[in-house]
């Protein structure tokens, strides 16, 4: 790839791209602001999902990820 062909986006642009597309299914989550350093516990969340899901179906999602992740107590 040539740097002349790079192109630079924000966060919010790629979302928005992503969530444009009619092939996505998924459910974005990022930070509500820009943190650089080690997660406190304390982030607030911005979820994202465009029309192929509904509430329902990204909270089943989220709930089905959060089932398989190790738990590190």
């Amino acid at each position: 790839m040539n740097p002349e062909e790079l192109g630079l986006y924000t966060s919010d642009e790629l979302v928005s791209e992503l969530l444009r597309r009619q092939t996505f299914m998924g459910v974005l989550v990022r930070g509500e602001s820009d943190w650089k350093g080690r997660w406190d516990g304390v982030q607030n969340f911005k979820v994202s999902f465009n029309g192929n899901l509904d509430t329902e179906e990204v909270r089943r999602l989220l709930g089905v990820v959060a089932e398989h992740l190790p738990s590190h107590d």
